[in-house]
């Protein structure tokens, strides 16, 4: 199989899917926007995206890329502990140092430990942080360090300077594994942290109660929703879809039901799939 997934080399994105499809054929991309399009043209058999991360919250581009590609779902998720690491070109000293690189989220989760100890130095945005750590490595003559991983490190012969510099320990990414199909993902190596189900919900109008109206077809059946976010439909203010989480295995007939139900309600339903969530090794 060919599998996409968010570049370059040596990103986080690409960790999760050497574990997530450890003898399959793996592309990089650019960009969020190219995985949809190589899957829904299939270019692809699969993608790997991260949806969220425990301290920056949801990547909006993910979500937003769900919604304008009903015919996409998501076959599983899979949570990775994220790493920061300072590091330079061994052929540079770290007290010359005058920008930092790295990705604007790998900038911000390593905020205080930066601003504590190099408070003078400028930090730049940069497309990944294994973007940023290939530049460093390609660029011997600037005084100039990165914020990347362990694997960007090996791979560009980078000298690590820090190591774990996030600034919380509980900093942790949570993939997604995007196909044209449903739940076709099964993985027995990896540890299964359990089961849910993604909707896509948008309501008809905006009305009082409306929500709550939503909100009670799934608390009446007892169906404990995880994670519920709602997202700007860029028509106008106050113009939302909510991304749903249902934990859990997926029932057939009791939650077809609520399906049912949601639809008579005049809710534009997108049922993402019923899938497991694996745990990876940062």
């Amino acid at each position: 199989m060919k599998i996409a997934f968010l570049g370059p080399q040596a990103s986080f994105t690409q960790l999760a899917a050497t574990q997530l499809f450890p003898d399959e054929e793996l592309l990089p991309q650019a960009n969020i926007l190219d995985c949809f399009i190589f899957v829904e043209n299939g270019e692809v058999d699969k993608a790997v995206v991260p949806l969220e991360n425990s301290i920056e919250g949801t990547v909006s581009m993910t979500l937003d890329y769900l919604y304008k590609t009903p015919s996409i779902k998501i076959e599983a998720e899979a949570v990775m502990p994220i790493a920061h690491h300072l590091m330079i070109h061994p052929d540079r000293m770290m007290e010359e140092t005058e920008k930092i690189y790295s990705h604007p989220q790998a900038l911000a989760q390593s905020f205080h430990f930066l601003d504590t100890n190099y408070k003078t130095i400028q930090r730049q945005d940069f497309p990944s942080t294994a973007a940023a750590a290939q530049y460093v490595s390609e660029n011997p003559d600037l005084k100039i360090a990165a914020v990347a991983n362990q694997f960007a490190a090996n791979l560009y012969g980078l000298k690590i300077i820090h190591r774990n510099i996030q600034d919380f320990e509980q900093n942790h990414t949570r993939f997604i594994i995007i196909s044209k199909q449903q739940g076709s993902y099964d993985n027995s190596k990896l540890d299964v942290l359990g089961e849910k189900s993604g909707l896509i919900l948008t309501l008809p109008e905006d009305h009082a109660g409306g929500l709550h109206q939503v909100l009670s077809v799934f608390a009446w059946r007892k169906m404990n929703l995880s994670k519920i976010e709602s997202r700007t439909l860029k028509t106008g203010l106050g113009n939302y879809f909510f991304f749903i989480n249902v934990a859990g295995k997926w029932e057939a007939v009791l939650h077809e039901n609520a399906l049912e139900e949601l639809k008579s309600l005049n809710v534009d339903v997108d049922f993402l799939g019923s899938y497991k969530e694996y745990l990876l090794q940062g």
